[in-house]
């Protein structure tokens, strides 16, 4: 989804097809830039990429003529959406119907030409990025009980006209994940590509990681097999916000402090550091919960809003997100599969 960043930008990672017709949809971060007037993309966070690196495409707003859905002009390419800029199309992948709707409006919108009546003399109003974003997302919440502990979720009603069935999140089955790992990987409650920070160099670097109902798990990307590290939940004493965010100037940062150290993580977008925040909170709650039933963690997995990330070879203003976790009553006697120990990394 597209967030504002602590620049006041409207960002979020789409992909494009950076050559014209040629069908290929590249994995880009985009932010739109108002008040420079420039819609621009990169191959990464800049945040992630080296000081000094540049953008790899960019568009002046001015040459933007108009924003549309384009999924009946190209019905391959899922939630596909058309920017017009003179004489080119650049077709661009939202991750879902709400993410193509809300940057097909937040781009209309910065790129709005509002002309004032005659004898108007006052200033003209310019809506701001929280504005154009708040005015989208109308989201209600609910609370579940899970292992005797409150979750609360935000919940998205959907809109009437969507198929929420055929224009929800892109099939499982067209995702590199589902064509790298076997069947029997598929048991995770969440998985998807973040950025953490190194235990030595304190470098930050984008890895992949599967949340399953024993341990949080990352590689250095999805067509790995081999963990870099194994960390299991009942090591796991806090995850929720980063505190520091604004000292490390990450967005989107979230921790989780173990037996050993603190992880700092970055997620793509508020969205998706909430989402990891409750997942992993709901897993422990769930292992360490009286009656590990199949149907708690059912709970969990519908509660966290898995979803499956696409690869990328290459995080504001929400309110904090956090469980706090029962202390482990009873040692564990479930069996774990077979994990990897590794040195940190």
């Amino acid at each position: 989804m597209p967030y504002v960043d602590r620049q006041n930008r409207i960002c979020g990672f789409l992909d494009i097809e950076e050559i014209e017709n040629s069908g290929r949809f590249l994995r880009r971060y985009f932010i739109l830039d108002t008040e420079q007037g420039n819609l621009l993309w990169y191959m990464d966070n800049p945040q992630n990429l080296p000081k000094g690196a540049d953008n790899v495409g960019f568009l002046k707003l001015t040459y933007i003529s108009k924003v549309s859905d384009a999924t009946k002009l190209r019905p391959k390419a899922e939630f596909c959406f058309v920017i017009n800029a003179g004489m080119r199309k650049f077709y661009l992948q939202a991750n879902d119907q709400q993410d193509l709707v809300e940057w097909i409006s937040v781009l209309n919108n910065a790129t709005k030409i509002t002309v004032p009546k005659s004898g108007e003399s006052q200033a003209a109003y310019v809506e701001t990025p929280q504005e154009a974003l708040g005015a989208m997302k109308q989201v209600s919440y609910k609370t579940e009980i899970i292992g005797g502990v409150p979750i609360i979720t935000a919940t998205q009603e959907q809109s009437e006209g969507q198929n929420g069935s055929d224009r929800g999140k892109r099939a499982q089955n067209q995702l590199p994940y589902f064509l790298s790992r076997g069947a029997q990987d598929q048991s995770f409650i969440k998985a998807g590509y973040c950025v953490k920070q190194g235990a030595v160099m304190r470098n930050w670097k984008r890895r992949y990681f599967i949340l399953d109902e024993n341990a949080l798990s990352y590689y250095k990307s999805d067509l790995d097999r081999e963990a870099l590290r194994v960390i299991p939940l009942k090591e796991i004493h806090k995850v929720q916000e980063c505190k520091q965010s604004e000292l490390m100037m990450r967005d989107n940062l979230f921790e989780m402090v173990t037996n050993s150290r603190t992880f700092f993580i970055q997620a793509d977008s508020p969205e998706d550091m909430h989402s990891w925040i409750k997942a992993v909170s709901g897993a422990i709650v769930a292992q360490r919960g009286p009656g590990r039933s199949a149907n708690t963690i059912r709970q969990v997995r519908r509660l966290s809003s898995p979803c499956i990330q696409r690869y990328t070879p290459f995080c504001s203003g929400e309110p904090r997100t956090y469980v706090s976790l029962p202390p482990q009553t009873q040692p564990l006697t479930s069996h774990r599969p077979h994990h990897p120990s590794l040195l940190p990394r």
